[in-house]
């Protein structure tokens, strides 16, 4: 299959699941994304691990999702490297590791992943296949908050309000807790009403 006749595939199954009014027949979707993943397209590999992963137009097998995020993930796709930290720091599929789940949410987040950003924030708060650094912690909160990420800016907030990698600041605490509650973070909203 050519580079066009791919593109071609994964574009005409993008268009079918995403910009088409109505249900989506997510097995027409899945055959044509198929064929483009099993030529190396790599988005289209992240979608059928997706399609795999939540059982659209396919029965749902995690495992097989696993192989395919893998397969995008290893070329460089930033969702799907994600999903592999994701898979490695739960133990789903693979067993717990949390090192192995550091390194794929630093690629990740190096990539802009803001997920991956907060979740390295989190490993180094509570050191999770990594020395504990609080600092580090911070630094990777607030990249994923500026990003606009409410967990990221209510973790950062928790940090202001203990004084944990910051000097502690309740008015930075507050903003932090303000903005995520803006977006509808309960606990965030909770945190206000204290």
């Amino acid at each position: 299959m050519t580079n066009k006749e791919k593109n071609s595939r994964f574009e005409d199954g993008y268009k079918l699941a995403f910009n088409t009014p109505g249900k989506v027949n997510w097995k027409t979707v899945f055959a044509h994304w198929y064929p483009a993943a099993m030529a190396g397209h790599t988005r289209a590999q992240f979608y059928i691990g997706t399609c795999y992963d939540l059982g659209r137009g396919i029965s749902r097998d995690i495992t097989i999702a696993f192989n395919w995020y893998l397969k995008a993930a290893e070329k460089g796709h930033m969702e799907s490297a994600y999903n592999i930290g994701f898979y490695f720091d739960k133990g789903e599929v693979v067993a717990q590791n949390y090192k192995t789940a550091f390194r794929w949410y630093k690629y990740a987040a190096a990539l802009g992943d803001m997920e991956a950003q907060r979740s390295m924030g989190y490993f180094y708060f509570y050191g999770h296949g990594v020395r504990k650094n609080h600092k580090k912690a911070v630094f990777w909160y607030k990249k994923a908050a500026r990003q606009g990420l409410a967990g990221a800016m209510y973790n950062l907030a928790l940090c202001y309000k203990q004084g944990d990698g910051v000097i502690q600041s309740n008015r930075w605490a507050k903003f932090y807790f303000e903005k995520a509650a803006h977006t509808g973070h309960k606990a965030a909203i909770s945190a206000l009403k204290k």
